[in-house]
């Protein structure tokens, strides 16, 4: 297990230190070496980047457990950072939960988020949420406890209830929730910046997530204030993907008028196979092919 344990052995040192563990989210293996490259210490892997990556769709529950645990492999062998993993509701009961976190540790993820939404869930940032009784999340968190290989894993407890039960309601499930074992304690979609900093006062001596979806409902925080308010890790989630998309659609329409490869301001072809690693693996051809 050694191993595995390294990616989440360094977020938790990550967590230890000073400043905000910022990480953008990576809707595929592509998006995860960018951020890598771009310097974060980080990368998210994104439940609305995979569903819209695997299959064109939003994030309304459309994906299953092995498509997800699959997204979660590929993105931690794209890169040498720490993963943190949406892993959604766990894809079912507390027994479900169970192979669902041992998949994920498997899979070398550092940190994984359950929910508390029923299924099948829908981004956290969208209407006509719904969630499970505290004590089913409860029990789902107990499973996730016992069912980790290595207690370096770090579990992130995310409850939907803000935009259910109101803010009070959401808190007193985020208490519960650190009481059954979560590292990390992650109330979605607070409104204002009121609502931030009322999570930070009710929820002292552990971790905070903040979720800061582009456009969502959720209002835009600078790093320093979250810092400042104790929260430990900042999800940009679909920074990248946002990004990516209008892009293409901007490449594709010069296309279309102009009929010939190629877009204004793209990537060279020679520029992009250095992202992906090519020169590395030129190199292990030619020592691979040295006779011995």
């Amino acid at each position: 297990m050694a191993i595995l344990d390294n990616g989440a052995a360094r977020l938790r040192a990550l967590l230890r230190e000073p400043e905000p563990v910022v990480a953008p989210g990576a809707y595929d293996a592509l998006s995860a070496r960018l951020a890598e490259q771009a310097g974060f210490g980080a990368v998210y892997m994104t439940g609305f980047g995979a569903a819209a990556s695997l299959l064109g769709r939003p994030d309304v529950g459309l994906l299953s457990f092995a498509e997800m645990a699959d997204q979660a492999r590929r993105i931690v062998q794209a890169v040498g950072v720490p993963v943190i993993a949406d892993a959604d509701n766990g894809y079912g009961g507390a027994l479900n939960v169970m192979r669902t976190v041992r998949e994920y540790e498997a899979a070398g993820v550092a940190a994984l988020h359950l929910e508390d939404q029923v299924a099948p869930k829908r981004c956290g940032h969208m209407d006509g949420k719904q969630v499970v009784a505290a004590g089913e999340m409860l029990e789902k968190l107990h499973a996730a406890v016992e069912a980790r290989r290595s207690s370096q894993l770090v579990l992130i407890a995310r409850t939907d209830a803000r935009a259910v039960e109101g803010l009070d309601a959401a808190l007193e499930r985020a208490r519960r929730y650190r009481d059954a074992g979560a590292d990390v304690l992650f109330v979605e979609a607070p409104e204002s910046e009121a609502e931030i900093a009322a999570i930070s006062e009710a929820l002292p001596g552990t971790p905070l997530l903040f979720n800061g979806l582009e456009g969502g409902k959720t209002p835009r925080m600078e790093l320093r204030r979250l810092h400042e308010l104790g929260f430990r890790i900042v999800l940009l989630p679909l920074t990248s993907l946002l990004a990516a998309t209008r892009a293409v659609q901007e490449a594709l329409a010069q296309a279309r008028v102009h009929a010939e490869p190629g877009a204004e301001g793209a990537l060279p072809f020679e520029a992009f196979t250095d992202v992906v690693g090519l020169p590395a693996l030129r190199g292990v051809e030619a020592r691979l092919a040295e006779p011995t």
